[in-house]
């Protein structure tokens, strides 16, 4: 595909424009929130609680006066770093491991990686999780290394499951033929040929590490006082929301729509870059 083909399939995709612009608002809201926000979310103001949206206040104001916008603002740091840096753990062990258990098919090696795998699959996040809080207590770091490590085997079972077909192209014998190893081979010619299911499946489990971090902070494993939070804001309105409706709603909203476009980015990335899709004329 050329270099114009492809920007004209990148505008001609629906999802992916609009996944793409959906995340972005987020994204750039968090980036704002680093050198701004309305109001400042660690001030309390008891004598505004609970203010419905207003002109001062767009998205009202919490039980402990603090303005709901900025505390998106600055929750969308948390969820966004929180998901980003756990796909990128889940992505920098998982890879090397599937495409160490690929080059060691049927092997020990490859034996051992994959029952790891089924291993890690038994434990959701959330159990995870709560075993790390009971040894280290609750916090980011934790949510990140518990959402990490249940990326690990999403991303070896996929990058060996691309990869095994792959050992058998001419291609990959002409490599072995030349003299390079195992290693070299995954590197130089197996890893670009999986790249772009790799981007895909990371923004996917992007969507999904907001979703998990979310609902750890909402039972209270994920970030602490007073680092605000989209799952903690949600746990905090409950007891509320008979009286004070926007309390959840606005904070639900944030993670329903943040979560449908990376669905929407991943689905149209999907669409781009899968030459099979492409020849369907999809």
């Amino acid at each position: 595909m050329t270099h114009d083909s492809f920007v004209q399939s990148l505008f001609r995709s629906r999802n992916l424009v609009i996944g793409v612009g959906m995340t972005a608002v987020f994204a750039i809201a968090a980036l704002v929130s680093l050198i701004w926000t309305p109001y400042d979310v660690t001030q309390l103001a008891i004598a505004n609680k609970m203010q419905t949206p207003s002109a001062t206040h767009w998205f009202g104001t919490d039980h402990f006066g603090r303005d709901i916008l900025s505390m998106l603002m600055v929750g969308a740091q948390t969820s966004i770093a929180v998901a980003f840096i756990a796909v990128g753990i889940g992505m920098g062990i998982g890879v090397p491991l599937g495409l160490t258990a690929a080059a060691r098919r049927g092997g020990v090696l490859d034996e051992i990686i994959m029952r790891g795998n089924d291993l890690v699959f038994a434990f959701p996040s959330l159990v995870i999780a709560i075993m790390i809080t009971a040894l280290f207590g609750p916090s980011a770091v934790n949510a990140i290394i518990a959402i990490g490590i249940f990326n690990i085997p999403v991303f070896a079972r996929l990058s060996r499951g691309a990869a095994l077909p792959l050992w058998t192209r001419d291609f990959i014998m002409s490599a072995r033929v030349a003299g390079k190893g195992a290693a070299r081979i995954s590197v130089e010619h197996i890893l670009p040929n999986i790249f772009n299911l790799l981007i895909v499946q990371g923004t996917i489990q992007f969507s999904l590490g907001i979703l998990a971090e979310a609902g750890l902070s909402y039972v209270g494993l994920g970030a602490q006082p007073p680092i605000p939070s989209w799952g903690r804001m949600l746990a905090e309105s409950q007891t509320l929301i008979s009286i004070a409706p926007h309390l959840a709603l606005f904070p639900g909203c944030t993670i329903l729509l943040t979560v449908l476009g990376l669905n929407l980015a991943g689905d149209g990335l999907r669409d781009l870059l899968d030459p099979r899709i492409r020849r369907t004329g999809r």
